[in-house]
């Protein structure tokens, strides 16, 4: 069995739900993985800012504007009565849902339920269509399997058992369809899985049940060997390793979160990134193969500040750096990169929000400076075995940008520098001139 998962923008609009129902078609089983349709959760969210701050008035002019978005999809894709009929009552359930808050109180949890309302009427609304056209498929409600523990990780062995026996009282069927991003944490509440979202949903599917593949169908054609948002004539790439992959994801490739590789590489189930607009192409296969030497492709990542300590206390000082870290785990920072000397630490944070408490700790070790706007640049191969030279023809590209910092051998798959934002465009046309 295949579980393939599709972004909000396959169903966005009735001519994509059209093309996504014969795109799932198959005689071979499939889990089908679906994200709210494009726009919704950002309305959503809205919503609940305005119901967070007691705007009610302008929660429900957006949950009206929203619903009746959704009354002119389902007019436009539904050509029997009794279609539209189960449309527009799926509609006035989840909206009157949503609507109930405007009247009531309003806390976190119920957030996360009003969230949850985009991939629910999404797949009902998919499910529906496939009855209208003849498709026979079965609702398989995420909330029945999906579950995080108590430290907002997915609890692997709660979903093997439940998915299982879901699939197991459908035992003649060969097409299923579900919610990927929401899920239900350790008290039974609505939660979701936020990083990663439906690809980590489509992930944890394919691990838990040993999935032949899984699939993440996008509108772009794989990982390619540089941003196309910034470099012409980038390819696409054919194979990458899950450790390559992770990197590039990590580093600023939109394609996917890195998080959402983690249960495929667990169990060595390859992950295919497929285009939605060109099926036939083979797009990117993830696996635990290592093909090719060298450097294979570039990604960048914006939004990072740099922090350096320097302290003379540092000189031949045993448990500094320990002290240094734990600011940082206290404040739930995560750091990308370091750098080391014998006097001063270098490192990157691409989480600031905590930076100001952060620094009013590290001050007490010695001189602190922050720089803001800063991007990493993160090219990734395979460097150290069998391809020697690799980081010198990375430098030479970059000789006439000003490195900030360079992070080399921690991994034999990247070498990352951090540049200036405004200087992030002109190194990654470098880099791609010089190494492609």
């Amino acid at each position: 069995m295949k579980v393939l998962k599709f972004g909000g923008t396959s169903v966005g609009s009735p001519e994509r739900i059209q093309n996504l129902a014969q795109l799932v078609q198959s005689d071979e089983p499939r889990i089908i993985v679906l994200s709210a349709m494009a726009g919704t959760t950002n309305s959503l969210v809205e919503i609940t800012e305005f119901l967070y701050n007691k705007e009610m008035e302008k929660a429900d002019e957006k949950i009206t504007e929203l619903e009746g978005k959704y009354r002119e999809r389902i007019e436009e894709l539904f050509k029997s009565e009794e279609g539209k009929s189960k449309g527009n009552e799926l509609i006035t359930s989840h909206f009157n849902y949503i609507r109930n808050f405007v009247y009531r109180s309003f806390t976190v949890l119920q957030e996360k339920a009003i969230l949850a309302q985009g991939e629910l009427i999404s797949t009902a609304f998919f499910h529906y269509y496939l009855s209208e056209i003849g498709v026979d498929s079965v609702l398989l409600p995420a909330l029945s399997f999906m579950r995080i523990d108590k430290d907002g990780e997915p609890d692997s062995y709660y979903i093997k058992e439940n998915i299982e026996r879901e699939l197991s009282q459908h035992t003649n069927q060969k097409l299923f369809i579900t919610q990927g991003f929401i899920c239900r944490n350790i008290y039974g509440e609505v939660d979701n899985l936020k990083r990663g979202g439906s690809d980590y949903t489509a992930s944890l599917i394919g691990a838990a049940i040993q999935s032949e593949e899984v699939q993440i169908w996008t509108d772009i054609d794989g990982f390619h060997n540089n941003d196309p948002r910034c470099v012409e004539n980038t390819r696409a790439l054919k194979q990458l390793s899950f450790d390559e992959a992770a990197e590039l994801a990590y580093f600023g490739a939109k394609i996917m979160h890195p998080s959402s590789i983690v249960p495929c590489k667990q169990w060595s189930i390859p992950v295919r990134l497929k285009n939605t607009l060109s099926p036939s192409d083979e797009g990117t296969l993830i696996s635990d193969a290592l093909e090719g030497k060298g450097i294979k492709a570039i990604a960048a990542k914006d939004g990072i500040t740099a922090v350096k300590i320097k302290s003379g206390r540092m000189l031949l000082a045993y448990g500094f750096l320990r002290k240094v870290f734990e600011i940082f785990e206290i404040y739930k920072t995560p750091i990308d990169m370091i750098t080391t000397s014998e006097v001063a630490i270098s490192l990157t944070v691409d989480d600031s929000t905590h930076i100001s408490e952060i620094e009013s700790e590290l001050v007490k070790f010695g001189a602190v400076e922050i720089d803001n706007d800063q991007s990493i640049i993160c090219v990734v191969g395979d460097f150290i075995s069998e391809s020697a030279g690799s980081a010198k023809k990375v430098m030479e590209a970059l000789e006439d940008i000003p490195l900030r910092m360079i992070s080399y051998g921690g991994s034999k798959h990247n070498i990352s520098v951090l540049v200036n934002q405004e200087d992030k465009v002109k190194a990654l046309r470098a880099l791609s001139n010089h190494l492609f």
